[in-house]
């Protein structure tokens, strides 16, 4: 394979989704898993080497996975609402945003027996809300009258895009580590707030660089274990949004990190366990406590922030090799809640609280070289109430469906 060649392909790719946007809300603002052979599997992808995804799974795995790319997109439906007392009574409200056309796309080759090189592009988001005007004179809920509000709509969008180029490398033929330099971009856009003295700023983007570090040991012929960790990555500033995130317009992408262990059960049954944990509350604009905080005015550096805990989770996925055509999955993913019922309030423009998913897919495999896959999940509603400064409950459901094409080179 040549390597100049490689580059370029991976480069094409990512330049053709990055035009795409990422709409995401699942552990937080974290999906619940990469590639939709983990997706059906609950997330569940550390200590797997079943595709092209280890720039955002575990680096490590590159050295594992040979010459090939997969492609794909999945439909995200979430469906996001508030409830809360106005002077006019209680109200419940709808995002009018809920259908995303999400692009996903790994390409990996083994340069080879013990080193391999790849690229993954992928997205995270969620803070992806858009309310209608619900009192007359078009204003939204956080306002009295339209001279205040301005735009009656209220909501914010958040993209991250990361282009992960991977190299990894097997110590011996049993272990292998990797890395993967992340390149960031993210995008910001918020509207209807201008009760609180925010006026709207249009659309603003950073950039950043970060790392994502992963192994990967086979510890006998039917166990094998895996971890990563990517240290939080280092954004520049919104600038026109430095009177909204705490530090001057700062939103940093959270610490994250995996482990994970699989099990063969039988020569067809494989049985995989991860656990994750994503540290939004290391990054100021999202951990920060809103109401605590709130007198501090946004932007300052214990300015409000979303007030998100740090959250844990756990996923659990089985795949069975029906034949050498028909693969199926099904998995289990679970997660603490971030937002505490303090926070509720601000949470109405982001109100990431689901907790579990179930999963299901599938790949049919009609060569040696190409196959499909497809994956659903359902994320079941979870509310969360509070009282400040006034009485307010969020939830959030979700559904969604991909389809991934495959092929071995």
């Amino acid at each position: 394979m040549n390597v100049r060649l490689f580059a370029w392909r991976g480069l094409a790719v990512a330049a053709c989704l990055a035009a795409l946007p990422a709409a995401h809300a699942t552990n937080g603002y974290f999906p619940h898993g990469f590639g939709l052979k983990a997706k059906g599997m609950g997330g569940a992808s550390q200590a797997l080497t079943h595709d092209a995804f280890a720039g955002v799974n575990n680096p490590a795995q590159a050295a594992w996975v040979g010459n090939r790319f997969e492609v794909g997109a999945e439909i995200f439906n979430p469906k996001r609402s508030a409830t809360l007392a106005t002077p006019m009574g209680s109200m419940t409200v709808e995002s009018d945003k809920n259908v995303f056309l999400i692009p996903e796309m790994g390409y990996n080759v083994g340069l080879s027996n013990r080193l391999g090189v790849g690229i993954t592009v992928y997205g995270n988001g969620g803070m992806n809300t858009v309310y209608p005007a619900v009192f007359p004179g078009d204003t939204n809920f956080f306002c009295s009258s339209a001279t205040v509000c301005g735009q009656g709509k209220l909501g914010v969008d958040l993209m991250q895009l990361i282009v992960a180029p991977t190299v990894a490398y097997k110590l011996t033929d049993r272990h292998s580590v990797g890395v993967s330099p992340l390149l960031v971009y993210q995008s910001f856009k918020a509207y209807g707030l201008q009760a609180f003295g925010l006026p709207n700023q249009g659309r603003d983007s950073s950039t950043g660089m970060g790392v994502r570090l992963g192994y990967l040991g086979q510890l006998s012929d039917s166990v094998s274990v895996g971890a990563s960790f990517s240290p939080k990555i280092n954004m520049s500033r919104f600038k026109k949004y430095g009177g909204l995130f705490a530090e001057n317009g700062d939103f940093d992408i959270p610490e994250n990190f995996s482990f994970g262990v699989a099990f063969k059960l039988t020569p067809a049954v494989q049985l995989a366990l991860d656990y994750q944990r994503i540290n939004y509350s290391g990054v100021r604009a999202i951990g920060n406590a809103s109401m605590a905080n709130f007198a501090n005015g946004f932007g300052a550096a214990n300015g409000p922030g979303f007030g998100w805990q740090d959250v844990k989770v756990a996923k659990i996925g089985v795949q069975w090799q029906v034949n050498p055509a028909w693969t199926l999955r099904a998995g289990y993913n679970i997660g603490s809640n971030p937002v505490r019922s303090e926070d509720v309030y601000l949470n109405i423009l982001a109100p990431g609280v689901v907790r579990s998913h179930l999963t299901v897919g599938a790949t049919y495999a009609w060569s040696a070289k190409e196959e499909l896959t497809v994956a659903a999940w359902h994320a079941r509603r979870h509310n969360v109430e509070g009282t400040m400064p006034a009485p307010t409950r969020i939830g959030m459901s979700q559904n969604g469906f991909g389809v991934q094409y495959s092929r071995k080179f």
